[in-house]
C-alpha cells in the first residue's frame, strides 16, 4: 500500500495575530493595512512538517506539510481570481515537490473563484476543499450541542445562514431529515428558493422557509452559519434565549459581542475534530489545542490514510453520498468529534449548565418576535 502524504494550505485570518504565529517581529511591527498590502508580494510559504498521525485502522503513520498562501481574506476578495489562483497553485506546486499526493485547501482558499476546480486542473496531485467532512462534523456538532442544551432536534426550529453556499446547502439537506422546521437564509432570494426545493422532499411536509431576512433566525432553537463574509453577520439581537449557534465560517460569522452580551445562548465553533495518534504534532500553532484539527484538514489527511488519491470535494455542489463516505472513512481511521469550543476556548459541561440556567431566566421576559437593531 502506498504511504501517501498530504499538504494543507492555510492563510492568515486574524491578520496580526496569525502573522505573528510564524513571524513574531513582523506581526508586532506591521499594521493590518501594511500586512494586507505586503501580502500581495509574498510567495507561497512553507510552514511546518506534520508528524505522528497514526491510523487506528492500519497502524501506519501518515505525514504531511502545512503550507500558506500569504493573502488575507480582504486581499483575496479584492484581487482578480486569476491572481489568487496563481498563488494557491504555487502552494500546490510546492506540495508536489515535497512529495505530497493530496492537497487540501483551507478557509478562503477553498471558496475563492470556482472552489478548487481551477486549482485541481493545474496540478498533478489530488485536490480537496475538505468541505464534505466539514459538513458532516458540523452537523454532528450542532446536534451534540443541542442535546447538551436540552433541545430535541426533531422538535426544533433550525436555521441555516449562508444556505446558498456549498457548506450551507449541503448542511441544510442533512438537517432537513430531522428538523421540525427549517429556515434557510441567503443573500439572494432566487438562490435561497433553489435550496428550499432541494430540501423539500426530506422535510416531508414540515415547515420550510427561505428568506433573505437575518431577523428570521430569531425564531430558531438551533442555528448553523457558514457564510463567506469577511465580517460578522450574527449579532446579539438576532438570537433568542437558549439558542445554540454553530459557526462553521472562517472568519467567524458570529460577532464577539454575542459572547459579551448574551450569556443565555451557546455559540460553538464547528468542524473541529480530534486526530488519531498520541504523538500527532502539526509543529505549528494555528489556534487549536494539541491533537485537534479542522475537519477540512482531517478530510485531506483521511484521503491520504485511505490512499484515496482523487479530487474529492471541489466545486460548489457537494454530494451527500460523498459526505457520508468521508465521514465513515474518517471514523474508520480514528478521527472523532472534539470537545466543544467557543471563541477559541473549550466549553465545559458546567459552562453549558450555566448557559441553560440563564436561558431559563431570560425566557421569563422573552417575547417571540425579532428585536431590531
Amino acid at each position: 500500500m502506498l504511504d501517501a502524504k498530504f499538504a494543507f494550505v492555510i492563510h492568515p485570518i486574524q491578520i496580526k495575530k496569525d502573522v505573528a504565529r510564524k513571524y513574531p517581529i513582523l506581526g508586532k511591527v506591521l499594521t493590518e493595512p501594511m500586512i494586507n498590502w505586503a501580502s500581495q508580494f509574498f510567495p507561497p510559504l512553507y510552514i511546518s512538517h506534520v508528524t505522528g498521525l497514526i491510523s487506528q485502522e492500519t497502524g501506519r503513520e501518515t505525514t504531511g506539510w502545512l503550507l500558506a498562501v500569504p493573502f488575507t481574506p480582504p486581499t483575496m476578495l479584492s484581487l482578480p481570481h486569476k491572481r489568487v489562483y496563481r498563488k494557491i497553485i504555487g502552494c500546490g506546486k510546492m506540495a508536489e515537490k515535497l512529495g505530497a499526493h493530496v492537497l487540501g485547501l483551507g478557509a478562503f482558499t477553498s471558496v475563492v473563484g470556482d472552489a478548487g476546480i481551477t486549482v485541481a486542473q493545474n496540478l498533478d496531485i489530488a485536490v480537496t476543499t475538505g468541505d464534505s467532512y466539514t459538513v458532516a462534523v458540523g452537523v454532528q456538532s450542532l446536534f451534540a450541542a443541542a442535546e447538551q442544551m436540552g433541545i430535541t432536534t426533531e422538535n426544533a426550529t433550525v436555521a441555516v445562514v449562508g444556505a446558498t453556499g456549498a457548506i450551507g446547502k449541503a448542511s441544510a439537506q442533512l438537517i432537513a431529515r430531522r428538523a421540525a422546521k427549517l429556515v434557510l437564509v441567503g443573500r439572494r432570494q432566487e438562490a435561497t428558493d433553489a435550496v428550499r426545493e432541494l430540501c423539500q422532499s426530506a422535510m416531508r411536509g414540515r415547515e420550510l422557509v427561505a428568506t433573505t431576512d437575518m431577523n428570521a433566525i430569531y425564531a430558531a432553537d438551533l442555528v448553523l452559519t457558514a457564510t463567506s463574509a469577511v465580517g460578522a453577520v450574527i449579532e446579539p439581537q438576532h438570537l433568542k434565549p437558549g439558542a445554540v449557534v454553530l459557526d462553521l465560517a472562517r472568519p467567524l460569522d458570529v460577532s464577539v459581542k454575542v459572547a459579551r452580551q448574551r450569556e443565555d445562548v451557546l455559540v460553538i465553533e464547528g468542524g473541529i475534530v480530534e486526530v488519531p495518534g498520541a504523538a500527532a504534532d502539526f509543529h505549528f500553532d494555528f489556534g487549536l489545542p494539541p491533537r485537534r484539527a479542522f475537519a477540512c484538514m482531517a478530510e485531506t489527511i483521511t484521503l491520504a490514510m485511505e490512499g484515496l488519491l482523487e479530487d474529492y470535494t471541489i466545486g460548489r455542489d457537494l454530494e451527500l453520498a460523498r459526505i457520508e463516505r468521508i465521514e465513515a472513512l474518517a471514523t474508520k481511521h480514528g478521527f472523532a468529534l472534539a470537545d466543544l469550543r467557543s471563541f477559541d476556548r473549550s466549553v465545559s459541561p458546567e459552562a453549558i449548565a450555566r448557559t441553560r440556567q440563564r436561558a431559563e431566566d431570560a425566557r421569563k421576559t422573552w417575547q417571540p418576535k425579532p428585536v431590531l437593531p
